[in-house]
């Protein structure tokens, strides 16, 4: 089946680690994790490289490690740093569609190659941006099998 990411906004790593062992995609609904988060299919990694190198234009290399907050047998939390979300919030169409052009163009990556999935993610991930900047948040990801 794969692997499921939950995204989700969290004040501090001590919220985001209170994340109850029996959390399923069908059981998490829009604020228990203290705002509505994004499920997606979507490597973190994946996700910070997407920003950070069609946007920002960072090397591949060069995009930094996610933090972990807590590995648990059944799942793990990870913090994405914050320049992975606040680039999103200042750009416009324009620049998401060049975003997701360039991202598809990157040789040797994973995640999605279409730059029509690439910008439709992209987009999601904005509003996510505006919602973790409104309420103060970090962005997390909750990962499990």
């Amino acid at each position: 089946m794969g692997v499921t990411y939950k995204y989700f906004g969290a004040p501090d790593g001590a919220t985001a680690a209170r994340v109850p062992i029996s959390m399923r995609p069908e059981e998490l609904g829009g604020d228990e994790l203290g705002m509505n988060g994004m499920f997606t299919k979507i490597k973190p990694e994946t996700m910070a490289a997407m920003v950070l190198t069609g946007i920002e234009g960072v090397p591949l290399h060069k995009v930094p490690p996610l933090e972990l907050v807590v590995l648990h047998p059944d799942y793990a939390v990870v913090k994405l740093p914050m320049t992975v979300v606040d680039p999103l919030r200042g750009i416009g169409e324009e620049q998401v569609g060049a975003a997701a052009f360039i991202w598809s163009t990157v040789p040797d990556r994973g995640g999605p190659r279409d730059a029509y999935n690439v910008y439709q993610l992209l987009h999601e991930w904005q509003d996510f941006s505006h919602r973790l900047h409104e309420a103060g948040h970090q962005p997390y990801c909750l990962v499990w099998p």
